[in-house]
């Protein structure tokens, strides 16, 4: 696994109060190899899950990412390597320690003829800001006071105080929505975005042009999409088609009723689907963890020992090699991970398995088993009914549990209820994975400081605060190194985040089709923008 040090170039830049040079001056011509024109074929892609909104910056689930991103483009992207590269913006860095900045690509519009300009992207920092969607890019803005289109192709940030990594995590995770459409509706986070207005409005490679619920999701070419070779999306459409579950989509594209499956392939099905014929697999670094976190607002889970006894209850290497099929490694039960580089601290170990010093801590908790070896507590694990792999783990998570005494019920529901009921803190344990924890800092903010956007055990702790608060104010990276690892030592001793494993990714598709180009985490997968505009049929 290639190592990568994400934050050099955003903190070099603000260390000498100079332009970032992490990016070519001029758009490049094009990211894809592909000679094939723009045809008349349809790309059918498979998912598991409806369209719950059509808003870019409210959406969650991963139908809604993958449709919302082929209309609504983001400053960054990124490559196969995990590394940041450019998509609209051209260049990125800081003016000084508290100004920020991208330059934007001069030669982009909206599907109805309008350009895409600067005025565009600081509309939509500044509405988010402002309205405060429920939606990714709004996590990434509390450093944010107000970003200025100070030309037709510039935009700069004004911080509230240094942040070596708001510029590129604003520019990765921020879709630019279209001023003249989306001011009209008030407020972004009430905006259905639904299509009821005279359809979409799209600077991505296609637009959404009919929707079934229930069954498809219909994308028509945009002619004009400087960002692939040629200019044109090679597929004249792409139809998302809707099916109950993973195996049911491997069935649709064995019989040839798909062409590409979205999500990764579930691990027991990897070598099947490599020796089947007319399927071609595509790998994909895993850049992500799946996780249990322990919500503290349950007066059980607000004691350590408890988490610290649930932790020492499930049978990590056993979830690795039955469900994982050894497609995964462990990351010492810490959000920091090797790809992280220097950040990791493989000192830190993880939680062995181990049901008397399970028993023995619910014990010190004040806890007295019955006469069963039963503990009087009882604990509800929501997860995905789609999620085929964390499904099949969280069977075992409440078989070991049992055996320590502990009781734990699960709940598995349809995807968007999940989603529905994970930001509604409607749990006692989540249980789930996340695609892209590239960077350590900005991972951190999100998921253990008051308010951040996946903080999912709602964990408050001074402590852990300012040693995240500093690092994301840091400008030596050296630093930053020590106080993250510092960080994940508190993470992983009072277990307010339950790291089980990072997963390498495998994405199915026809081997009738070609051209695609593969990026690390199931929200890119092989239907990132650039993939599916680039994707054409092979030679008959």
């Amino acid at each position: 696994m290639r190592k990568r040090y994400p934050l050099l170039a955003g903190v070099a830049a603000i260390a000498v109060l100079a332009l970032s040079a992490c990016a070519p001056e001029a758009p490049p011509a094009a990211t894809s190899t592909s000679t094939a024109k723009a045809g008349t074929d349809t790309l059918n892609i498979a998912t598991t899950t409806d369209v719950v909104n059509y808003n870019p910056l409210v959406g969650n689930s991963r139908s809604d990412y993958w449709v919302s991103n082929l209309m609504y483009p983001h400053l960054l992207s990124m490559n196969e390597d995990g590394d940041r590269i450019p998509e609209v913006a051209t260049d990125w860095g800081y003016v000084d320690e508290t100004t920020g900045f991208y330059e934007i690509r001069d030669d982009m519009k909206w599907s109805d003829g309008e350009p895409l300009t600067a005025e565009d992207v600081a509309y939509t920092l500044n509405a988010t800001k402002k309205d405060k969607p429920a939606g990714t890019l709004y996590g990434q803005l509390a450093n944010m006071d107000s970003a200025e289109a100070v030309s037709k192709t510039r935009v700069e940030m004004k911080l509230s105080k240094p942040d070596a990594s708001i510029v590129e995590g604003i520019g990765f995770w921020g879709n630019i929505v279209p001023q003249h459409v989306f001011e009209k509706a008030g407020s972004v986070a009430e905006f259905a975005n639904d299509g009821s207005d005279g359809g979409w409005v799209s600077a991505g490679p296609f637009v959404l042009t009919k929707v079934q619920v229930g069954q498809s999701y219909t994308m028509d070419r945009v002619e004009d999409y400087p960002i692939v070779k040629g200019g044109t999306p090679i597929p004249a459409k792409v139809v998302y088609r809707v099916y109950p579950d993973v195996n049911a989509e491997i069935l649709a594209l064995q019989s040839g009723a798909v062409d590409a499956i979205a999500n990764a392939l579930p691990p027991a099905q990897v070598e099947q689907l490599k020796n089947t014929a007319g399927i071609k697999v595509e790998e994909s670094t895993g850049l992500g963890y799946a996780h249990m976190t322990y919500n503290m607002d349950n007066p059980d889970l607000a004691k350590v020992e408890v988490r610290q006894a649930l932790a020492h209850a499930a049978d990590y290497d056993a979830i690795r090699k039955v469900v994982l099929q050894g497609q995964a490694v462990s990351t010492g039960s810490s959000p920091l991970m090797e790809v992280h580089g220097d950040y990791y601290d493989k000192s830190i170990k993880e939680y062995d398995f181990d049901v008397d010093k399970s028993r023995s801590l619910m014990e010190k908790a004040g806890y007295t088993a019955d006469a069963n070896g039963n503990f009087p507590v009882s604990f509800r694990l929501i997860y995905s009914l789609q999620d085929s792999v964390t499904s099949q783990w969280v069977q075992l998570v409440k078989d070991s549990a049992a055996k320590a005494g502990i009781t734990i019920e699960l709940q598995g529901t349809e995807r968007n209820t999940y989603l529905a009921m994970t930001n509604a803190g409607d749990y006692d344990i989540y249980a789930g994975n996340f695609a892209i924890m590239e960077d350590p800092v900005t991972n951190m903010v999100l998921s253990y400081l008051p308010g951040g956007a996946i903080n999912y055990t709602h964990v408050d702790d001074p402590e852990l605060n300012d040693l995240i608060n500093t690092a994301s104010t840091s400008a030596d990276e050296k630093e930053r190194v020590k106080l993250m690892r510092e960080a994940a030592q508190i993470v992983h001793e009072k277990v307010y985040d339950n790291i089980m494993y990072s997963q390498q990714l495998y994405f199915a598709h026809s081997d009738k089709w070609t051209g695609f180009v593969s990026k690390p985490s199931e929200l890119l997968s092989i239907v990132n923008p650039v993939s599916l505009a680039s994707a054409s049929k092979t030679a008959k």
